[in-house]
């Protein structure tokens, strides 16, 4: 497995063991051994949940550290351009099923509701993968925002040390005003709700 990732929640014919940073991916037809997975991968859980606070660099409140990234292979820009804009920057990656979930979400509900809006900015980071798994991953699903690259996690690293997905939200000022770490039906609505009220 190429690295830990957040939790998620009951999905399709997989399932991911709520709360834990342990991917499984299994066929529905191994519920039997849920019983004895769940015993086995508990303390791991507990673990994982204990390291939780100290995954994430930076907080509510906090400057937003800056950086510059590609908005394609011949193209950089600054973060620092886009002050006086909310933006939105999503850290995920292609093999990631929590990132799978999320993506949708955030070209439906998100970009196709704000791509117009002159206030608003998104940042999508893949984090340790290169143009040649972000393109064709990019068309094959329909994905029309900024999907860019963070091969040597520089970026991600200015926010945390690990856990993917995350979100982090940059107010207008460029500070922090929201950040989460994994895919949430809860959180994600939570998100929803501060850009409603950020770009009315």
């Amino acid at each position: 497995m190429p690295a830990l990732i957040a939790p998620i929640k009951w999905y399709n014919k997989l399932f991911y063991f709520d709360r834990c940073f342990f991917t499984l991916r299994k066929n529905i037809a191994m519920k039997k051994l849920f019983p004895l997975l769940l015993v086995f991968l508990a303390p791991l859980c507990g673990k994982a949940q204990q390291i939780d606070t100290t995954a994430t660099l930076t907080k509510v409140g906090d400057a937003a550290p800056t950086f510059t990234f590609n908005l394609d292979k011949d193209k950089t820009a600054n973060l620092a351009d886009y002050k006086g804009k909310i933006v939105l920057l999503d850290f995920w990656a292609t093999w990631c099923p929590p990132c799978r979930v999320e993506l949708p979400r955030i070209q439906k509900e998100i970009w196709e509701k704000y791509k117009d809006n002159p206030k608003f900015a998104l940042i999508a980071l893949d984090r340790e993968e290169g143009w040649d798994k972000i393109l064709p991953f990019k068309q094959q699903n329909n994905y029309t925002f900024l999907m860019t690259t963070d091969l040597k996690r520089g970026i991600y690293g200015l926010y945390a040390k690990q856990y993917i997905p995350r979100v982090v939200v940059i107010g207008e000022d460029g500070t922090i005003i929201y950040q989460s770490m994994g895919y949430d039906e809860k959180d994600f609505n939570n998100l929803l709700a501060l850009l409603a009220d950020k770009l009315k």
